[in-house]
C-alpha cells in the first residue's frame, strides 16, 4: 500500500512518474531468528564454509541460501527461483563445491571454461588439454561441442542451469547427459513451461521447488520513475541525470536495447568528457569480462551497456539504473531493476526509465499492475 499509480499519457513530456519505495531498507542478510545462522548449521563442511568469511567476508547465509543449500546437499533435483541480488549463485555453488571435494579427483586440477565467440578451434584445444572437475560453459558453445562429440557428459555428477529462463531451447535440454546427475535450475524469473521442459530430462517427482517470497516482484525498496519523453529529448535528459549524480559515491548503469545505440551514445558521452565504460555483445567475450571487472573496481562510475549486463553480475556498488531505451519485456525490466538494491549494497537504489513509444507505455501499465498483483508461474 501507499504506492502511487501513475498514468502515462502522450504529451506529458519530462513528467517524472514514480513507483515509490514501499520499504525503506534493503534486503536483509538473514531471515528470522529461528533459522540456522551459520553455513555450518546448513550442512556445509568447514573447508567449504571457512573461505566465505576469510576471503569474501560472508558469515551468515541469506534467506535463499537457507532454503536451497540443505535441499541440494540431499542430492535431489531442484528448481529454485529467487529475486535478483538474493545470493542465488552461492546457494548452488557451495553444495556443488562440497560434492566435488567429496568425489574422486580427476587427473586435471583446473577449472575449465568454454565460451563462445572464439572459434571452434579454440574450444577444441581447451578440451584436449585434459579433463577437469568443473566445466563452465555457455549453452551455445556446449551444444556445439556435444553435437560434434568433442565432449561427453556421461560421467556428469551435477548440472546447473543458471538463468534457466534463457535456456528454453529444447535442443539444449535434449542433449544427452547421465540421468543420475543432480539437476539444478536457477533463475530470478521462472516462466510458464519451464518445469514441463525440464521433465523431458529429469523425473519431476524428485524435484524440490524453492521460490522466494519476492520472486517475480518489483523490489519494494527501489524507487522507480518513468519519464515520458520524445526521442530527441533523451540525450539531454540523460546528461542532466548524470550531472545530478556527480556528487554521489554510487555507480550508474545505463541500459540500451542495441549495441549500435551503446556505441553512438558512447561517442556523445566522450564529447562531454564523461568517463564511462562500454559493454555490449559485439565486444569479444574476454574483453567484456575485463570491462565489467574494471567497473567493479571503480575505474569508472558509469557503465553504458545492453542487456548483456542485466543478469548474473555483482553490482552492489550501483546506485542508479537508467533505462535509456525502455526494455522490451517485463522479465528484462525485472532483471535491469535487479542491478540495484541487492543484498550487501550500500544503496537502496533508484531506476529512471525513459518512455518514448506507445509500446513502452503499454509495458509501463503492465509494470504498474504487476507492482500490486505479482504472480508466480512455474
Amino acid at each position: 500500500g501507499g504506492t502511487s499509480r501513475p498514468s502515462l499519457r502522450h504529451g506529458t513530456a519530462r513528467k517524472r512518474l514514480p513507483l515509490e519505495r514501499t520499504r525503506k531498507e534493503p534486503p536483509r542478510e538473514t531471515s528470522d531468528g529461528d533459522a540456522p545462522s551459520t553455513f555450518l548449521e546448513l550442512g556445509l563442511e568447514p573447508r567449504v564454509a571457512a573461505p566465505l568469511q576469510e576471503v569474501l567476508g560472508i558469515s551468515r547465509p541469506t534467506p535463499v541460501q537457507l532454503r536451497t543449500i540443505p535441499a541440494l546437499l540431499k542430492g535431489g533435483h531442484a528448481l529454485c527461483g529467487a529475486e535478483t541480488g538474493s545470493g542465488k549463485t552461492l546457494a548452488y555453488l557451495l553444495p556443488l563445491f562440497q560434492r566435488l571435494l567429496q568425489a574422486p579427483k580427476l587427473p586435471g586440477d583446473e577449472v575449465k571454461e568454454i565460451g563462445g565467440g572464439r572459434g571452434t578451434g579454440v574450444i577444441r584445444r581447451r578440451i584436449r588439454e585434459g579433463p577437469s572437475d568443473l566445466l563452465i560453459a555457455t549453452p551455445g558453445a556446449l551444444s556445439k561441442v556435444l553435437k560434434r562429440r568433442m565432449l561427453s557428459l556421461e560421467k556428469l555428477l551435477f548440472l546447473v542451469l543458471d538463468e534457466a529462463d534463457t535456456l528454453l531451447d529444447a535442443s539444449f535440454i535434449d542433449l544427452a547427459w547421465d540421468p543420475k546427475a543432480q539437476l539444478v535450475a536457477m533463475g530470478a524469473t521462472l516462466p510458464k513451461g519451464l518445469s514441463q521442459m525440464l521433465s523431458k530430462s529429469a523425473d519431476l517427482s524428485n524435484f524440490t521447488i524453492l521460490t522466494g517470497s519476492s520472486l517475480h516482484c518489483l523490489q519494494p525498496h527501489v524507487e522507480q520513475r518513468f519519464m515520458r519523453l520524445k526521442g530527441g529529448e533523451k540525450v539531454a535528459e540523460l546528461l542532466q541525470l548524470l550531472k545530478e549524480q556527480e556528487s554521489s559515491s554510487g555507480a550508474v548503469i545505463i541500459f540500451c536495447n542495441r549495441a549500435r545505440t551503446v556505441n553512438w551514445l558512447s561517442y556523445i558521452l566522450e564529447d562531454h568528457n564523461i568517463n564511462h565504460l562500454r559493454l555490449q555483445g559485439e565486444i569479444a567475450a574476454d574483453t567484456r569480462a575485463g570491462i565489467f571487472k574494471a567497473f567493479q573496481r571503480g575505474e569508472s562510475d558509469i557503465l553504458l551497456c545492453t542487456d548483456i549486463a542485466s543478469r548474473g553480475l555483482d553490482t552492489i556498488h550501483v546506485e542508479l539504473v537508467i533505462n535509456y531505451d525502455f526494455p522490451l519485456t517485463l522479465p528484462d525490466y525485472l532483471h535491469r531493476v535487479g542491478r540495484v538494491g541487492r543484498i550487501g549494497s550500500k544503496f537502496l537504489g533508484s531506476v529512471v526509465s525513459f518512455v518514448t513509444h506507445k509500446w513502452d507505455v503499454d509495458l509501463v501499465r503492465k509494470i504498474e499492475t504487476f507492482q500490486f498483483h505479482s504472480t508466480k508461474q512455474l
